[in-house]
Formats: structure tokens, sequence, C-alpha cells
């Protein structure tokens, strides 16, 4: 889940903004916790494929 929708229960403002103590702490959090959170949904499409392919070929030769 991303933080920019996330809006803080101790302030009522969006999380992203970090206007509290509270909204920068989950905010750090929240972005030392994602792995694959950098990365677009289209970049996760294209590695699956990359693997995919990768598998398939290895499959392939072995036979």
């Amino acid at each position: 889940m991303t933080y920019d929708r996330l809006v803080c229960a101790s302030c009522a403002a969006p999380v992203s903004e970090g206007r509290c103590p509270v909204c920068r702490a989950n905010r750090e959090r929240l972005q030392q916790e994602s792995f694959l959170g950098g990365l677009n949904p289209m970049a996760l499409i294209a590695l699956l494929a990359v693997l995919v392919a990768a598998v398939a070929l290895l499959a392939h030769q072995t036979v």
C-alpha cells in the first residue's frame, strides 16, 4: 500500500505531507518497509515476463 492516500488519525492530513510527528514517523516506516514499492506495476509485469521466459528457456534446453 502506498502512503499517498493514507490519512493520519492524529492530524487528519495526508500522511504523504508529513505535517505532524506521527505522519512523519509512519511515512518513514512505510518507505523502509516497501521492498518493491519503488517499482511501478508495468516494471513488475516486465520483470515477471523475463523470469517466465528464462524458466521456459532453461526448461527447453534441458529436454
